[in-house]
Formats: structure tokens, sequence, C-alpha cells
């Protein structure tokens, strides 16, 4: 698995799609993965993910949906869309992706532990 994060605006909005892990209250954080199959190097559209997020001492699970489409064959990732509440608390956003495929064979991706990429709410 692999992925980012980038502002979710909404289609033909300034900035949609741009990566970013730095973002105020109210900004619609947008999740974008890749899972493949490690045998066959193919992705598997009926593979589920999910965002375990943890931040202000809760944990928050966000169920990822298929982004790929008939008329838009080429976007064969997932994606979910947080919109930063308004009593979020300043600071870093831990959180992990975990997959589990048709098979019921599961994974879990994380990002890189360096603070500076870690998906943080300033003012």
């Amino acid at each position: 698995m692999s992925g980012d994060l980038a502002y979710f605006f909404g289609p033909g909005k300034p900035m949609n799609c741009t990566l970013n892990n730095r973002y105020k209250r109210g900004d619609p954080v947008g999740f974008r993965m890749v899972a493949l199959n490690p045998v066959t190097g193919k992705r598997d559209r009926k593979t589920q993910l999910v965002i375990h997020m943890t931040y202000a001492g809760k944990t928050i699970d966000l169920p990822m949906r298929d982004r790929q489409t008939e008329t838009q064959p080429e976007r064969e990732f997932w994606v979910a869309k947080w919109i930063v509440p308004a009593d979020a608390p300043l600071g870093i956003v831990r959180y992990t992706v975990t997959a589990k495929d048709p098979e019921g064979r599961t994974g879990e991706w994380k990002p890189f532990d360096v603070e500076a990429s870690q998906l943080t709410i300033v003012e």
C-alpha cells in the first residue's frame, strides 16, 4: 500500500487535489491510497481499506471507497474525506490504513514516522 494526503475541496475548485499535510479547522483532508496484491501486482477493487485516525483522545475509523468508475477507469485508488472539526486540537494526528482483500488477507500502512510528514492541524 501507498498513499498521500490532498485537499478535497471538490472538482473545479482552486487547490482541489493539491498535496498537503498541514490543515486548518474546517479544511477537507483527502486520503488517497493504492493497494496492490503482492503476488499479482494488481489491484482488486473488492479490497476494503479503512483509515484509523487518533486525535483528541479518540480513534475514528473512516472506510475508504474505490475511486475508479467506468467513466474514469484511470483512477485506480481508494479515497476518503475528513473535514477537520472546529474543536480539533492543534498538533499531529496519527493515522494508519488497513486493507483486507476478498481472500481475507490483511495489511497495514503507516506514514513515515517523521513529524514533518504527519497530518498536522494548524491555526
